[in-house]
């Protein structure tokens, strides 16, 4: 198996994983803050969106990797994969959003964390059955 829908959506998350260094890098520059975040509300933003990604999308890739050399179907492997991409998507924006807590941190992370569940559990049926 060459884990074909796994790979596409670990491209798609590798070019949001680049957007979010960037934006990092961009307010690096804007504050002229080498190390650490020098108690920039937007830095501060920028790294957590950054590193939040960083937390969560290694172990959901390879769960989904592992669901879809199980041989899980086709469409269950790409909904898994877009939940993933959807939930990164919504929490990054969320984080630097100027409200702490909103609808798209809040969802982001719920769909993350029911997409990292719902493999773990197919894995676990998977592998037991």
């Amino acid at each position: 198996m060459n884990l074909e829908i796994t790979a596409l959506y670990a491209a798609l998350l590798g070019v949001l994983f680049i957007f979010l260094s960037f934006m990092v890098s961009k307010n690096r520059l804007r504050t002229h803050v080498s190390l650490g975040d020098g108690s920039d509300e937007g830095l501060v933003q920028a790294i957590r969106a950054h590193g939040n990604f960083a937390e969560y999308v290694p172990m959901a890739l390879l769960l989904l990797g592992l669901v879809e050399v199980q041989g899980a179907a086709p469409g269950l492997v790409h909904g898994l994969g877009a939940a993933l991409l959807l939930g990164r998507m919504m929490h990054a924006w969320g984080i630097t959003q100027p409200k702490a807590v909103n609808a798209g941190r809040k969802f982001g992370t719920i769909i993350t964390w029911l997409m990292i569940l719902a493999a773990s559990v197919y894995l676990l049926i998977a592998v037991l059955t």
